[in-house]
C-alpha cells in the first residue's frame, strides 16, 4: 500500500486536493491530520486536559462561553476557543514559538497514534494507496513514512494571504500573515518535494482556478500510478512479511532523502 503524503500550506488548496482525491475517479481513503487534531483535543480527552493545564491560566478566553452553544452538555467541559488559541500560538515572536512548540508536543503524539490505527485499517481493507493529509508533513518527520509526497503549492505567499482573508473574514492582515508564516514557505516545501526524485515527490501548482488544478492533479496521479500499480498493493496484502520489508525500505529511503536534503541546505548556506 502506497502512503501518499499530502501537504502544502494554509490557503494553498491542500484541502481541495484532499477532497478531490477522496472521490471518483480516485476514491482514496484520506487520513486528515487536522480532523484528527480536533478529535484528540475534544472535551474530556487527555489532550484537552493538558491544553487547559498549560494555557488556561494565561488565556482567559481559551474555552467557548456556555451561551455560544445552546443545550450543550458541559459535563466534560466546553470546547476550545480555537481562534483564541490560534492567536496565542501563531506568530514569529520567541514567546509564540515556544507556545506553539508546547501545543505541538501535546497534539502531535496523539495524532500520530490515531493515524497509525487508521493506516492499519486501510491496509487490511486492501487499498492500493492512502492519503496522509498533513499540513506540517516535513516538519513533523512523517514524510519519512511516505512512499510519495505531494505538495500543493502557489508561486507567491500573497496568493495565500488573499485567499485566507476571503475565507476567514475575521482575520486581520497581520493575523493572516502570521498564519501563513507559521506553516513555513510553501515554495521551500515544493523544492524539497522535487528533491525526493521522480516518482517520490510531485508538486501540484494551484495559482489559477479549479479546472487548472484538476488538470495538474490528473498529471500528478498518473505519474504516481505508474510507479505504484494496484497489483503491488494486493501482493503486499497477501504477503504481510513482504509488506513489512517494503515499509522498512520506504522508511530507510525517506531518512536517506532527508539526510541528503539537509546536507544540500548546509552546503547552500556555506556558499552564502
Amino acid at each position: 500500500m502506497l502512503l501518499l503524503g499530502l501537504t502544502g500550506s494554509i490557503a494553498t488548496g491542500k484541502s481541495t486536493v484532499s477532497s478531490i482525491l477522496s472521490k471518483p475517479p480516485y476514491s482514496l481513503p484520506v487520513i486528515d491530520a487536522d480532523l484528527l487534531a480536533r478529535k484528540v483535543v475534544e472535551p474530556g480527552t487527555a489532550g484537552y486536559k493538558e491544553i487547559l493545564a498549560r494555557f488556561q491560566s494565561t488565556t482567559p478566553d481559551l474555552l467557548l462561553p456556555p451561551s455560544s452553544i445552546p443545550n450543550y452538555d458541559e459535563s466534560k467541559g466546553m470546547p476550545l476557543n480555537r481562534p483564541a488559541l490560534g492567536q496565542r500560538v501563531f506568530g514569529d515572536s520567541e514567546e509564540r514559538r515556544k507556545d506553539r512548540a508546547v501545543l505541538n508536543s501535546i497534539v502531535h503524539p496523539a495524532v500520530r497514534m490515531e493515524m497509525y490505527k487508521r493506516l492499519l485499517r486501510c491496509y487490511l481493507r486492501g487499498y492500493w494507496a492512502v492519503v496522509l493529509d498533513v499540513p506540517l508533513l516535513f516538519e513533523s518527520g512523517l514524510d519519512t513514512l511516505c512512499g510519495t509526497v505531494m505538495v500543493v503549492s502557489v508561486s507567491d505567499p500573497a496568493i495565500q494571504m488573499k485567499r485566507l482573508r476571503e475565507r476567514d473574514a475575521h482575520l486581520s492582515a497581520e493575523d493572516a500573515e502570521n498564519r501563513v508564516k507559521s506553516q513555513g514557505d510553501v515554495r521551500e516545501k515544493a523544492r524539497r518535494c522535487e528533491a525526493r526524485g521522480v516518482g517520490r515527490g510531485v508538486v501540484v501548482n494551484n495559482d489559477l482556478g479549479m479546472d487548472e488544478l484538476r488538470t495538474e492533479l490528473d498529471r500528478a496521479m498518473k505519474s504516481i500510478r505508474e510507479k505504484s500499480p494496484r497489483w503491488w498493493a494486493w501482493l503486499l496484502l497477501l504477503c504481510p512479511p513482504l509488506a513489512g520489508l517494503a515499509g522498512i525500505w520506504s522508511y530507510y529511503r525517506g531518512i536517506t532523502i532527508n539526510k541528503k536534503w539537509r546536507e544540500q541546505q548546509l552546503q547552500t548556506k556555506a556558499r552564502l
